[in-house]
């Protein structure tokens, strides 16, 4: 399973990030995608940042696999935790499970996170509620993009547990996208492939702070404060003296 991984993933900078790139560009969108970074010999869970022209913005990797995902992903370190101020908002991503570490969320909603994308395989019915609940409670639009899979998507030889039928749905999608007082705009989507679509008016999020803003007026820091390390942490540091 690691080689399949390992021959599936990217270099960053790469040939893979050029066509990524190209995409963009062509599309003429903000790309914010998904892959399997290799650095050495380590695989991480990556997301790439892109702008309309194809520059690649930055990335964020996963913090913290999940369960079996530690198996085959290296963890990210604080040096990837961008949100980037474009041209249509302050946008972030949040990854799959990350996004139940409420420390990681505090951390992006004190960086003026408006767009906060969270892609996830997650497509139980308690996903959708928690994005809900992150939109309200940062005061941001939160864009999931759910993974749909069924079994013809996957190679010949993969022994999934649902059988063999590639008509089979192994992962049946959920996407979404919540306002900043947590209502749904579109979505959740489980009826296969989709492009999920809003009209977002980034005045919400001012209104929404009014009452609660919970990295300015409704913190407390004198009783909670939150300190993030967004240092790289490699393993070896020549600049050490």
């Amino acid at each position: 399973m690691f080689r399949r991984y390992f021959e599936s993933s990217i270099e960053v900078p790469g040939p893979g990030v050029d066509a990524l790139s190209e995409v963009a560009k062509e599309s003429s969108v903000y790309l914010v995608i998904g892959v399997i970074e290799r650095e050495g010999g380590t695989l991480y869970c990556t997301v790439l940042f892109f702008d309309p022209a194809g520059h690649l913005l930055g990335k964020h990797r996963k913090l913290m696999p999940t369960a079996m995902e530690r198996l085959v992903w290296g963890m990210g370190d604080g040096s990837t935790l961008p949100v980037f101020d474009t041209g249509v908002g302050k946008l972030g991503a949040v990854i799959c499970w990350e996004n139940y570490m409420p420390m990681l969320r505090m951390a992006m909603y004190a960086k003026g996170i408006e767009l906060y994308c969270a892609p996830t395989v997650d497509d139980r019915e308690t996903w959708a509620p928690s994005m809900r609940h992150i939109a309200f409670e940062g005061r941001c639009f939160v864009l999931s993009a759910v993974q749909y899979l069924r079994r013809s998507d996957c190679p010949a030889d993969y022994p999934a547990i649902q059988g063999d039928d590639p008509s089979t749905v192994l992962i049946r999608g959920g996407s979404l996208i919540v306002n900043p007082l947590g209502a749904v705009l579109a979505g959740p989507n489980f009826e296969g492939e989709t492009i999920l679509t809003a009209d977002l008016d980034l005045n919400q999020i001012i209104e929404g702070k009014y009452d609660l803003d919970i990295a300015g007026h409704y913190a407390r820091p004198d009783v909670f404060r939150l300190a993030v390390n967004e240092r790289a942490t490699p393993a070896v540091d020549s600049s050490c003296e």
